[in-house]
């Protein structure tokens, strides 16, 4: 069973990896700072979980 994302979470994430996809890594920690560096987001759950899913978008990005 996988983890079931908030569509805010899911919305958020993708919109920072339309903007910013190219200095995402597949690295959690990176991540974590770039989203606190380019969002405004004062929970670090929510913050933890951005980061998370965009690093889960970063690893199974299809290759191009």
């Amino acid at each position: 069973m996988g983890n079931i994302r908030q569509t805010n979470i899911k919305n958020i994430a993708l919109r920072l990896v339309d903007n910013y996809g190219n200095t995402f890594t597949t690295d959690f920690d990176t991540n974590k700072h770039l989203v606190t560096k380019y969002t405004t987001i004062e929970s670090k759950v929510i913050r933890n979980r951005v980061a998370g899913y965009v690093t889960r978008k970063m690893t199974h990005k299809p290759k191009e």
